[in-house]
């Protein structure tokens, strides 16, 4: 789920956009909690909770459990109070975010990937864990496809940068070794593996679609009215030729996926 320090300046989180796939975007985050060996989790976080549905299923799981959710976006955050009223939700900043008690779970679905320094980013939320505590998180790999490349590639070119040049950075996510090398020494158990998604979407510039309740969200909204649209209109139109539109009407998006499981 989305949550960015650039969330704490400007809220870029369309709720009812980020769920149009949310039955796809679901997935994943199930595939990592079957993978949370924990058996009766007391307290639980859920990092870059957006719109709560992954809360959701953490209390499902453990219906005992103390569940917090986390995340940079207002308007994310009440779409989550109001539809899972069970769970705890907090406005926070993960880069600066300090808890004042230990976690037995810290949970985290396409959130940390927004962050820089994962190096000493993972250090430290390791260290929010008490003994025999898991670090679940899943990241989007996705930065050397056309889906992220032509985001981009757009932004740099004469038509956007003017607009786009206070629009921060992308981070890139280390690759699986990197994750190991740096997490081994510190935890007990450590479980890396990637997996990559064939999701058959609906709807015209279906992949588009799917990028604009994301990745793309921080490009259109640093641009307003026909600017934003032709920015748009581009990515939709440089991304067809590598995602295709199906006999069926269905568009295939190859989405690779990081996941990690660590206990302390």
């Amino acid at each position: 789920m989305p949550s960015t320090t650039m969330n704490q300046k400007t809220d870029l989180w369309d709720p009812s956009q980020y769920l149009r796939f949310g039955n796809e975007r679901l997935k994943p985050a199930i595939d990592l909690l079957a993978h949370v060996a924990i058996g009766a989790p007391q307290t639980a976080v859920d990092l870059g909770c957006g719109a709560g549905n992954v809360s959701a299923l953490l209390k499902q799981r453990w219906p005992d459990a103390d569940v917090l959710g986390i995340d940079g976006s207002e308007s994310m955050l009440d779409t989550a109070r109001a539809s899972v009223p069970t769970c705890r939700f907090m406005h926070a900043d993960i880069d600066t975010w300090a808890p004042t008690q230990a976690f037995d779970l810290i949970y985290s679905n396409a959130t940390l990937q927004w962050l820089g320094g994962h190096q000493t980013l993972f250090a430290r939320l390791l260290s929010f864990l008490r003994p025999g505590g898991c670090l679940a998180v899943q990241m989007p790999a996705m930065h050397d496809t056309p889906f992220r490349l032509e985001q981009v590639r757009l932004s740099q070119s004469p038509a956007y940068a003017q607009a786009l040049a206070r629009v921060p950075d992308r981070h890139s996510i280390l690759s699986p070794g990197a994750y190991y090398d740096l997490l081994r020494p510190l935890v007990k158990d450590l479980d890396i593996w990637e997996t990559t998604y064939m999701h058959a979407l609906t709807g015209e510039d279906a992949v588009a679609q799917w990028a604009s309740g994301t990745s793309l969200r921080p490009y259109l909204d640093a641009l307003q009215g026909e600017q934003r649209a032709s920015f748009r209109a581009a990515y939709a139109q440089a991304l067809a030729p590598f995602y295709p539109q199906h006999k069926d009407g269905r568009t295939l998006l190859p989405f690779k996926r990081l996941f990690l499981v660590a206990t302390v």
